[in-house]
Formats: structure tokens, C-alpha cells, sequence
């Protein structure tokens, strides 16, 4: 049985009980949770040791990192790394979205050489086999697909991106809306050229139930993917987009049914004040099903420092209820991460998701920052940089520079807490 339908029977589950003592909340919270679909817990029952991570409704916010390899680079090793420091910066989830290499064998050496939930693109390979065996993606046949997703959740993927909601309806929708940039998900992409080649519907849209019978099989949570997601501040809430998300909707209800746990992606490129609508709007259509947002993007202009700018959106998408943040790395847009890319990443989007927690009221989010506080005002700077969000850069950043006063080297013998607590009799802690 899927966790989904353990909930409902009302059984607790090992998983949906160690994530109830993780996250300090009664159990019975995150059965119902599960039970109702505004929580999934990615666990393929062939991933061995999978540590069990929920996303959804009254949980803390989760950060997944992207590694993988690209046509270009990349191989075992260079992936091996980058799942490395996505975990030393305490990443929750991982995909391997690789397109080149052995992409089979850099699958299951990830799924091997980690706890965390694993997920995957399934079109990316097939796309590529298909390139490989017959000349282009568009002569893929639906069961090379299918062969794929079957694969993928034997070897142990617990979360899969499937662009079910691309269909014709919605790419005619895009042909009488034009865009700025058009498609921007490669695998939203790689379904649309299928289609309009060979005049056909998606087949993971049309052979749904086909897919429901795989994830089921496995516990393999589904993520419907946006690929009709905006590219740039100028196509964000535009009608296509609108178009998937409300096929999406029906299809998380189709997923409950079918006892197959679900989850929805969101964008993408996005200003400011359209986010919280946008979140709103999935809540809505999806029947609360938890949101897995790419930042958002609020500028197209930061390349470089895309890592902030999907911060900026991540914060903001997760203090309105978003669930779930995929990082962005200062390469996005430029080139593939490597693993200090990745460890950038993985922090810059934890940083959103806390400060989406505090706002939220998830359970410990504000002791955190005054337990912090606390130590700022004693100048106990080992508690300061042991509380840090990334205790390593903080303590390299303390040891810059050499101070002759109990404070920083910022203000030296003038620091404000050790003034003002010398007039009000409350000396700070030393050093």
C-alpha cells in the first residue's frame, strides 16, 4: 500500500511517524495530512534507508537541489560531488536531471550513495534514448516512455517530474497567446515537439491511468510538472499557464483516486506582487495539494546572482504557502552548477524557506532566530556561528579580521551592545 492509502485507512506509518518527531508535531497531523493529499511523503519502497521527508501543509518548507549532468559535461564523479555538498548544506531532496553519460548508471550511483528522496525528469532519458535509437525525440514511441517511468521507479526514484498537464488544448491555447520566450521547461519541450509532430495528444496525459498503475506500484509520488511554466516576468500568470495548472488540477484528483501521492509545480519567472495569487490560485484549483516552486524568479536581469533573485521569490511563495522551493544556482541560465554552485544554492534557498517558516508559524522557525539574537546580545560568538545557517562561511567571516574590542571588527571598541549594556548594568557575555 502507498502512504497515501495507509493514511486513509488510518494507519500510521513508520515514515509518517519519524516525521512527526522531526518536525516536533502530533502524528496524528500528518496522517490526516497525507490521508487528504496536502502532504506526500516521496518513499519509493525500492529506495533502501530512504530517510522519510514531508512536504505539505503545516510542515516545515523543504529545499531540493538539482545535479546531473548535461550533454556537454559531466559524469558519476562530478555528480557524486555535487550530491555531496547538496548534503553537506542540508539539502532535503536531490534530482538527478542528467542528460548525458550513462545516464542509468549515474542514476542508481546517486540513488546508492544517498538517504535523501530522489527525483527525476523521466522524459529527459527516454527523449535521449530516443535520439540515440531512432534519430530524434519525436520518434519515441509511447511505450519507450512507459519503459522509462518503469525503470526509473524499479531502481528506487521516489518523486518523478511528469508534464502531464501539456495538452493539445493548452499548446493551442500558447499558439493564440504568444509568449516572450515561448517554453522554457526542456521537458515541457520535448512533450511539445512530440505532439505536434506526430498530431497526437501527450501520452502521460492520455495514458494517465497507465502511469497512476507504476507510481502506485512503487509509492512513486507524482510532481506535475509546469511545462508551460513563464520564462520571463512578462509571460508569468498569462493565459497557457493558466491552461496546464487547471488540466493539473483535475489530475491531482485523478492521482487521489488512484491512491498515488501528488504534488504540483509551480513557476517559474515572476514579479512580486503576482505571487501570492499564484500560490493562492494552486491551493484552490489543486485541492490543496502541496506547491513546488522553481524560486520564483522576480527579475529576468540578475544572471549571476539568480540564486538571490529565486530567494527573494522562494521567501515570499513560502510565507503564502508554498511548500516547496527548488533551488536556484548562481549559474542558472549560464552554465551547468558545479558543486560550490550547488552548495550556494542549497543555502540561499534554505534561507528562503526559513524565513518562509517564521512568517508561516511552523513550529521552532522563530526560536531559532531568538536563540540567535540572544547570543548576539551576549557576543557569544561561538553560539552566533554554530546557529548560523552556514556555520562554515560565518566562522571564516569572524576570523577575517583580528578586533581589539569584544564585538566585531566592524565597530571594534565601539560596539553598540557593549556600550549601551555598560549604562543599563547588564554587561554583555566576552568572547
Amino acid at each position: 500500500m502507498t502512504q497515501l492509502e495507509l493514511a486513509r485507512e488510518g494507519t500510521l506509518s513508520p515514515a509518517m511517524r519519524a516525521i512527526a518527531e522531526k518536525e516536533g508535531l502530533d502524528p496524528e497531523l500528518v496522517r490526516s495530512g497525507v490521508a487528504d493529499g496536502s502532504i506526500v511523503i516521496p518513499a519509493n519502497i525500492n529506495h533502501k534507508g530512504v530517510e522519510p521527508c514531508g512536504i505539505g501543509k503545516g510542515l516545515s518548507t523543504k529545499v531540493n537541489a538539482n545535479i546531473g549532468t548535461s550533454s556537454d559535461y559531466g559524469d558519476v564523479n562530478s555528480e557524486l560531488e555535487k550530491l555531496q555538498a547538496a548534503v553537506s548544506a542540508q539539502a532535503d531532496t536531490v534530482m538527478d536531471l542528467s542528460t548525458g553519460g550513462d545516464i542509468n548508471a549515474i542514476r542508481r550511483a546517486i540513488i546508492a550513495s544517498t538517504s535523501l528522496p530522489l527525483g527525476t525528469v523521466p522524459i529527459y532519458q527516454a527523449g535521449i534514448e530516443a535520439i540515440n535509437r531512432r534519430g530524434s525525440i519525436v520518434a519515441m514511441p509511447v511505450d519507450d516512455l512507459f519503459a522509462v517511468i518503469q525503470e526509473q521507479a524499479e531502481d528506487g526514484v521516489d518523486f518523478m517530474t511528469v508534464h502531464c498537464g501539456v495538452t493539445q488544448k493548452a499548446v493551442s491555447r500558447l499558439r493564440k497567446s504568444p509568449r516572450v520566450t515561448d517554453v522554457v521547461s526542456r521537458g515541457g519541450a520535448f512533450v511539445i515537439g512530440w505532439m505536434l509532430h506526430n498530431e497526437l495528444e501527450n501520452p502521460l496525459y492520455e495514458h494517465y491511468d497507465r502511469l497512476l498503475e507504476i507510481a502506485r506500484k512503487y509509492d512513486v509520488t507524482l510532481s506535475l510538472g509546469d511545462g508551460l511554466r513563464p520564462g520571463s516576468l512578462a509571460d508569468a500568470s498569462d493565459r497557457s499557464q493558466m491552461e496546464e495548472l487547471l488540466t493539473i488540477g483535475e489530475l491531482v484528483e485523478q492521482s487521489r483516486a488512484a491512491g498515488v501521492q501528488a504534488m504540483v509545480e509551480g513557476p517559474g519567472h515572476m514579479p512580486l506582487d503576482q505571487i501570492a495569487a499564484n500560490v493562492q490560485l494552486e491551493k484552490i484549483v489543486c485541492k490543496g495539494a502541496p506547491f513546488y516552486v522553481l524560486g520564483p524568479l522576480v527579475t529576468d536581469v540578475a544572471a549571476g546572482y539568480d540564486h538571490i533573485t529565486a530567494a527573494i521569490g522562494g521567501a515570499i511563495a513560502a510565507s503564502v504557502g508554498a511548500d516547496y522551493l527548488c533551488y536556484v544556482t548562481p549559474s542558472e541560465h549560464l552554465s551547468l552548477p558545479d558543486s560550490e554552485d550547488v552548495r550556494e544554492g542549497v543555502i540561499a534557498t534554505r534561507l528562503a524557506a526559513h524565513a518562509g517558516d517564521i512568517v508561516k508559524g511552523v513550529k521552532g522557525a522563530m526560536d531559532w532566530d531568538l536563540k540567535m539574537s540572544l547570543a548576539r546580545k551576549n557576543l557569544d560568538w561561538e553560539q552566533q556561528i554554530k546557529l548560523s545557517l552556514d556555520p562554515t562561511r560565518a566562522g571564516k567571516a569572524r576570523a577575517q579580521h583580528d578586533t581589539s574590542g569584544v564585538g566585531c571588527s566592524m565597530c571594534g571598541q565601539y560596539c553598540a551592545m557593549e556600550l549601551v549594556a555598560e549604562y543599563l548594568g547588564a554587561s554583555p557575555g566576552r568572547c
